[in-house]
């Protein structure tokens, strides 16, 4: 996708999100998932958003050019992973909430400490949240934070497959304290694999 995709308004770029893909390369092996749930995270005017106090070392990816990998520990054992939007100097991101598992599956699961099955249960827990999707994609800030991710040459990125869901819902974001009824999050409206 290109960098100019994520050189906008955070609105914007995280309703158009919704049914991307988000691709990991981990030499021959590709896992991959279908983008079903994002929120929107505005910067400055957002007291939500970490780039409301200000550019520090932890957020400083945010304040970069666009289409960057920003992620962060939450509760001791965590990772959420986000991408960066807006023109460099501006911060906006927008956080991949979860996603519908599409490929490698099986090695997901393992990282998961799930059973490695295509049953639907399993598959359901696989990826529905922002930390599940973490883990099942093998992502940390050690090894992806600051990433391009309009590139598969990061072995992180997102791309476009021409999917278009037939209806985008849009709610108040989840599990945070400030400005929590701004309706920021956006969905694949009855997807399965939504988290809660």
């Amino acid at each position: 996708m290109p960098r100019s995709f994520f050189s906008r308004d955070p609105r914007r770029v995280a309703r158009e999100l919704v049914g991307k893909l988000l691709i990991r390369q981990q030499g021959r092996k590709v896992l991959a998932g279908r983008i079903v749930e994002v929120e929107a995270y505005l910067g400055a005017s957002d007291p939500a958003a970490h780039a409301a106090s200000g550019i520090t070392e932890r957020n400083r990816v945010l304040f970069g050019p666009p289409g960057h990998a920003y992620v962060y520990f939450i509760y001791g054992n965590h990772f959420c992973l986000n991408v960066s939007c807006q023109p460099e100097d501006k911060a906006g991101c927008v956080l991949i909430r979860a996603l519908e598992p599409l490929a490698g599956l099986a090695e997901m699961a393992r990282a998961r400490g799930l059973p490695a099955t295509d049953g639907k249960v399993a598959c359901e827990k696989l990826t529905s949240g922002p930390s599940r999707l973490s883990r099942a994609m093998g992502v940390t800030r050690a090894r992806d934070n600051g990433k391009d991710m309009t590139t598969p040459r990061s072995g992180l990125w997102l791309a476009d497959d021409g999917f278009r869901p037939r209806r985008i819902g849009r709610t108040p974001r989840i599990g945070i304290q400030k400005a929590a009824a701004e309706k920021l999050r956006y969905l694949i409206a009855g997807n399965e694999f939504v988290s809660g």
